[in-house]
């Protein structure tokens, strides 16, 4: 395939087969001239959605553009910006493993109490309780797609039993018109769901007030599948563990910052370690199937053109 090819990482752009012409951009101010030639543009990505406005608007002085390619799961918020003749793709899969890991991270840290210890130990404090579990619990996952399965094979081992949510019923899953008959009797509630008008504010005052005391919910979703205000009207009746919130990130002196039985981390699930030399070998395999003219991989949207 001819044009020029926009990307974040040199281990692709000294890989890529020889026909493609590429060149690096890894966020920050736009390049100011050659956009009009780019017809594949890998956003760059970062662990958080600060500041991805920038890197999306660039799209709009493509004229050649054919291909979008993110590095997140999620892609819903690029498709308003996207031409009809434009393929978008995404990196379905490359989160999964570091996504669950924080997810199952959440979960033993709330359980657990970490947070309060690592306090107690810099107040020179040494204050034993008897702790809640995570054996025998009641986990519900809300978004049973990849990652959502990948979140279930780190939680059996803990001898939990799992509840499957979907957004339509399969066997084994439920869907989610089952919810509210779910909740009651459910210890955690895992969020993993992408960001949709169906999904906006689907866990909400309504279904807070299903779960039992003490229960805790985790976000590793998107943050406004979680009422922020319903959560917060609980008042630690129901605790929370979120990677990603609602208003993103809670700006200085927002309520829940310092809300009771609230564990906040800052969007970092996705962007591990691993997470990494998969997405660089994702884009080096991808970019070889463009140069080949072969189907690329993770299309979630094909452009009324082919791709090719």
């Amino acid at each position: 395939m001819g044009g020029r090819i926009l990307l974040q990482w040199e281990q692709n752009r000294d890989n890529a087969p020889d026909p493609l012409t590429v060149d690096l951009y890894a966020g920050g101010p736009a390049p100011t001239d050659g956009l009009e030639e780019v017809t594949f543009y890998q956003v760059p990505y970062t662990p958080s959605t600060q500041d991805v406005d920038a890197r999306l608007d660039m799209i709009a002085r493509m004229p050649s553009l054919r291909v979008v390619q993110l590095l997140s799961a999620g892609y819903e918020h690029v498709l308003p910006l996207l031409p009809d003749h434009v393929t978008l793709c995404n990196g379905r899969g490359l989160h999964d493993a570091g996504t669950a890991e924080h997810a199952l991270a959440l979960i033993l840290a709330s359980q657990r109490e970490l947070p309060r210890w690592a306090l107690a130990q810099k107040e020179d404090r040494w204050e034993p309780v008897v702790l809640r579990s995570l054996a025998d619990r009641r986990v519900m996952i809300i978004g049973h797609g990849s990652i959502g399965r990948a979140i279930e094979r780190r939680l059996l081992p803990f001898e939990t039993e799992i509840v499957r949510v979907a957004s339509r019923a399969r066997p084994g899953v439920h869907g989610i018109d089952e919810l509210h008959g779910l909740l009651p009797g459910t210890d955690v509630v895992v969020l993993v769901t992408p960001l949709t008008e169906t999904t906006r504010g689907l866990f909400g005052a309504a279904e807070l007030a299903l779960l039992p005391d003490d229960a805790l919910v985790v976000n590793v979703g998107r943050g406004a599948v979680l009422d922020t205000e319903a959560l917060l009207a609980e008042r630690g009746r129901v605790r929370a563990a979120l990677d990603v919130t609602d208003p993103e990130p809670p700006p200085a002196g927002h309520p829940l910052w310092r809300a009771p039985g609230v564990f906040l981390t800052p969007h970092v699930a996705g962007g591990s370690a691993s997470f990494y030399p998969r997405a660089k070998a994702f884009m080096d395999a991808q970019l070889a199937r463009w140069a080949a003219g072969e189907d690329l991989a993770n299309v979630v949207r094909r452009g009324a053109h082919r791709d090719r």
